[in-house]
Parts: C-alpha cells; sequence; structure tokens
C-alpha cells in the first residue's frame, strides 16, 4: 500500500471515529441553545396533530411569512407541480377563497420582476408552515415588534 492510498484510508476511519463519537453524544442528551434540557420524546415527527381548517392566524413580526391555517398532507410540491397554486394562485384565488400569492414571490434575487413565480419562492413550506398542538420546547420570552402590537 502506497502512502497517498494509507493516508486516504487513515482519513477515513478518523472521519468514521468522529462521526460515531458526535453521533452518540447527539443521543446522549439534547439541549436548548439557552442551555435547558429538551424532552428528546417531544421532538418525534408525526407526535403531533395539524390544527384544524382556520382563519389566516395574526402575524407576530413584520415580515413574517403567513402561516397556513390548514393540512398540508399529500401535498405534492415539485420542480414540475405545485399543489399549493390550485388554491393560491392569481387566477384561482378568488373561487377559491385563499390568500393569494404575495406580489413579492414574483421578483428575482435583484429584484427584476418575472411573469410566474420565482424559483427561490416556489417551494411553499420552505417559509410557511401549518400549526401543531406542540407544546414549546423551551420557554418563550419573544413579544411582538411595536407597530403590531
Amino acid at each position: 500500500m502506497n502512502n497517498k492510498t494509507r493516508h486516504f484510508f487513515m482519513a477515513a476511519l478518523a472521519a468514521l471515529t468522529l462521526g460515531a463519537t458526535v453521533g452518540v453524544q447527539a443521543a446522549e442528551a439534547v439541549k436548548s441553545i439557552r442551555g435547558t434540557d429538551v424532552d428528546s420524546e417531544a421532538q418525534q415527527p408525526g407526535k403531533y396533530v395539524v390544527e384544524k381548517d382556520h382563519a389566516p392566524s395574526a402575524r407576530e413580526y413584520v415580515q413574517q411569512p403567513p402561516l397556513i391555517p390548514h393540512k398540508i398532507d399529500g401535498y405534492s410540491i415539485t420542480t414540475n407541480f405545485n399543489k399549493c397554486m390550485d388554491c393560491h394562485s392569481w387566477t384561482r384565488y378568488r373561487e377559491t377563497g385563499a390568500t393569494k400569492v404575495s406580489i413579492t414571490h414574483f421578483k428575482d434575487r435583484d429584484g427584476k420582476e418575472l411573469s410566474n413565480i420565482s424559483p427561490r419562492r416556489y417551494f411553499c413550506n420552505q417559509c410557511h408552515v401549518p400549526q401543531t398542538d406542540a407544546k414549546p420546547l423551551v420557554e418563550n420570552t419573544f413579544k411582538k415588534a411595536e407597530g403590531l402590537r
């Protein structure tokens, strides 16, 4: 075995060892940034119930993406199809009673207006999320922005 191959295998072994150590440490205890212990059972996906359909929630801060006031289970959002647009597009929002997509979603990162939704805004649930009955993992001391009180 030449030196180059030996160095490669030594680096790979070190990376595996480090990865296993980090994985074990992460499994031992989850802590919040504030240092509070977090119940790892409370983080399990699928454990919470999505709120039933309701009117849109009030926003808590300026520029907050609106929260999704309904279930989105089974909604398909791919590069070729976006289920959200069945109701929220500018051509359909009136007949469905849904909120129309913001004009800001039709601009590229340089502010140039586009004829369709910007690819960087196309995957709705990157910013917009449905609400669940999950309890906060740590105490929240957030206060609304002055202009929204």
